[in-house]
């Protein structure tokens, strides 16, 4: 598993992610999240949702892998609510460590 999949299974440890669309477009209102990550294969609508409240989007994992990552059945929406996780976790990605 990369770094990026080990931040994310680390930040749900922690507490500092949101799980799920409905909680996720829940949160987003109050700007609370401060990046997602939305499954390669979730549907348009989902991506929709949170691309709305112009929050900065990874669409770069599977489901699976998200779900793996989390220890979760099946995943197709992330918050992360903390920022020194957000900021580490986009660091990473444009390493291209993903």
């Amino acid at each position: 598993m990369n770094k990026v999949l080990n931040l994310l299974g680390l930040a749900r440890r922690a507490g500092k992610v949101i799980l799920g669309t409905d909680s996720v477009i829940k949160v987003l209102p109050t700007k609370q999240i401060k990046l997602i990550f939305v499954a390669t294969d979730a549907s348009d609508a989902t991506y929709k949702k949170a691309y709305f409240y112009q929050v900065p989007i990874i669409n770069k994992y599977s489901t699976e892998e998200l779900s793996k990552a989390l220890g979760i059945e099946v995943i197709k929406i992330i918050g992360i609510s903390d920022l020194g996780f957000a900021k580490a976790l986009k660091k990473e990605i444009e390493r291209g460590d993903f």
